[in-house]
């Protein structure tokens, strides 16, 4: 069954319309169904600026809806999707309060880290929230796989998938990637918080040390030295 919204037998009257080219400024017919259009004059390729991607952005359907979905979408499926699971996390997490504080100041982190180092926030986002899943797991004592459950339930893209679990559950070999080194120092300094707070004071009596041995990106020691002078 089609979806009745790009299904031309619902179509009105103004399912056929112009659009003006956001790079010359000349006049572009799209059908409604249309994801993209080329401006003839220029050469441009733009977004259908009156289709509706709303359900889109999050239905593991919509590549055989609406056809091979433009670059701009696929973002909004993935910024999306790590908005969805940080959802999921906490209602698995229900009332373990302590770790839905924890795992919400490590993405808090990450986000920070990532955005200044030009990561993928998308998987430094959804692995810094499933951390907090791999956390309550390691207490239990199990590997209950609750985290694969949440991606392949909100229909994570594979590759997207794999890139989450190169960071979550690396064994013994890290990859080095950015993605990883923010989310590694996102996870080091909300540690370093709850030392600070409870009063745990570092190994080393030079922060600094502790800093250079630990932290993987620039960004991360430099918030990691913000938390320490408040």
């Amino acid at each position: 069954m089609k979806c009745p919204g790009q299904d031309s037998r619902y179509w009105k009257p103004d399912a056929i319309f112009e659009a003006r080219c956001p790079k010359c400024g000349e006049s572009v017919e799209f059908f409604k169904d249309d994801t993209t259009r080329r401006c003839k004059a220029c050469g441009h390729r733009f977004l259908n600026p009156s289709m509706d991607f709303g359900c889109a952005a999050y239905c593991k359907y919509a590549e055989q809806c609406i056809g091979n979905l433009p670059p701009e979408l696929i973002a909004q499926k993935e910024d999306l999707l790590k908005d969805r699971v940080a959802i999921e996390v906490k209602r698995h997490l229900k009332r373990d309060f302590k770790t839905i504080g924890r795992t919400t100041r490590r993405a808090r982190h990450a986000e920070k880290i990532g955005k200044a180092e030009g990561g993928n926030l998308a998987v430094i986002l959804t692995a810094a929230y499933l951390l907090g899943l791999k956390e309550e797991d390691r207490r239990a004592g199990a590997r209950s796989g609750t985290a694969r459950e949440i991606l392949e339930k909100l229909g994570a893209p594979e590759p997207l998938l794999k890139e989450v679990f190169r960071i979550i559950d690396p064994g013994e070999n890290h990859p080095d990637t950015t993605e990883f080194k923010c989310v590694h120092d996102a996870d080091r300094i909300t540690e370093l918080e709850d030392r600070l707070k409870d009063n745990n004071p570092l190994r080393t009596q030079n922060p600094e040390d502790w800093i250079q041995k630990e932290l993987k990106t620039e960004s991360g020691r430099g918030l990691a030295r913000e938390i320490l002078q408040q």
